[in-house]
């Protein structure tokens, strides 16, 4: 609960040097917030909401008429607003005599999975005498972070994605071997009824990919969009899911395999690339943490390197990895130096993956995914062991 965290929150306001934290909640227009303030779930908001949290003394709430109990869950004198010309004063109010504060916003939109603040409230905080400064590290520290009970559920996620993606395979290769074809969205209905048997839920179907299908690093297939899975072909899958109760953490994995008795030598060589990418990423985490920070971009640049340095760069479309949380795309750093420059440190009892990928348009493309759990000890990799070489489906 925020309650509990309100103490450590402004020991970290006070260090970074601002004035406090402010919120701002309508309908969805900031997780982070509604993550942090409770406002998940049924509750919805559909008149604005302001929390600020002051480096010290008591956080200061301002809330819509209509809605009077939006956040009285939370610690704070609550002022209320009906108009619009009472809700541009309340709002100067709330804010007077905080010269900075930390909000979800990201200069230029640097990072915009925490820029959510949007422009016309900048526009009245500034107007009302405030420096804007971003919340990327206080969010880090307090939305990414997760519970000793929440590490267990992402432990015990990871564990069955590893069991139910090598099911998956062997179901392919089973039906080879006994003369059938295999379908993409077959395999993927497989894996979703496994989900269910074992107590997962997953956001968005898994991605079956076949030949070209495994290039497309967010391919769907579905009833109608669907191919057949064949001898010969290569074949990815990967796979996210997290148990039911809704504070679980998901676990993210992506295995490939060929539907032969053994890879060609430019699939191995591809894998073999990727495969060292992602570990050179994975050691570099090994070597400084928790000893020396390690921060999102290094870690991509850590991968892309090896991909680089084999010619093969141009063909690395997408970032190393991402933050995992109650969503599989959480609030943390991201291993990103392509699509954005993610600056943030990786910080203890936070996740994410490491997935570096190498796709061919129109021929075939790899990924490995492992996913990471920062222990205040040390780094671990969840759930299995890593893949080290291309499946062989066929005996």
């Amino acid at each position: 609960m925020l309650n509990e965290k309100i103490p450590a929150i402004q020991e970290a306001l006070a260090e970074a040097g601002v004035d406090g934290w402010f919120f701002c909640c309508f309908q969805n227009n900031d997780p982070v917030a509604l993550e942090l303030l409770g406002l998940t779930g049924d509750i919805l908001v559909t008149r604005r909401c302001y929390y600020l949290i002051p480096t010290r003394g008591e956080p200061r709430k301002l809330a819509h008429r209509l809605e009077p109990a939006m956040l009285e869950h939370l610690p704070g004198e609550t002022s209320f607003y009906l108009t619009w010309q009472e809700h541009a004063e309340a709002l100067a109010d709330l804010v007077a005599g905080h010269k900075r504060l930390a909000a979800q916003y990201s200069q230029e939109n640097e990072l915009p999975a925490i820029s959510r603040l949007d422009a016309g409230t900048a526009e009245r905080l500034r107007g009302a005498g405030v420096t804007l400064e971003t919340s990327a590290e206080l969010v880090q520290q307090f939305a990414a972070v997760w519970s000793p009970e929440q590490l267990e559920s992402h432990r015990r996620a990871s564990t069955h994605l590893h069991r139910i993606v090598l099911a998956a395979f062997d179901r392919v290769g089973r039906t080879l071997a006994a003369g059938g074809i295999a379908d993409e969205h077959d395999i993927q209905k497989f894996i979703l009824e496994q989900f269910e048997q074992n107590g997962l839920w997953t956001e968005s179907p898994p991605i079956v990919g076949v030949n070209a299908h495994s290039a497309d690093p967010h391919y769907q297939p579905g009833p109608d969009k669907s191919s057949p899975i064949r001898k010969g072909d290569f074949l990815l899958i990967d796979l996210w899911a997290k148990e039911k109760p809704p504070e679980s953490i998901y676990a993210d994995i992506c295995w490939c395999g060929v539907c032969a008795t053994s890879a060609t030598d430019r699939q191995t060589e591809i894998f073999d690339i990727d495969m060292r990418a992602r570990d050179a990423a994975l050691e570099l985490i090994q070597n400084r943490y928790p000893g020396d920070p390690v921060r999102g971009f290094e870690v991509d640049d850590a991968a892309r390197r090896v991909i680089e340095d084999t010619g093969n760069g141009k063909y690395f479309i997408h970032r190393t990895g991402h933050s995992i949380g109650i969503q599989d795309h959480g609030q943390g750093a991201n291993m990103d130096n392509l699509e954005t420059h993610d600056t943030r440190r990786l910080a203890p009892m936070t996740g994410f993956s490491i997935e570096p990928g190498i796709y061919f348009e129109g021929d075939f493309g790899v990924r490995t995914e492992i996913n990471i759990a920062l222990t205040p000890e040390g780094v671990e990799v969840t759930g299995g062991d890593k893949q080290t070489e291309l499946l062989r489906l066929l005996a």
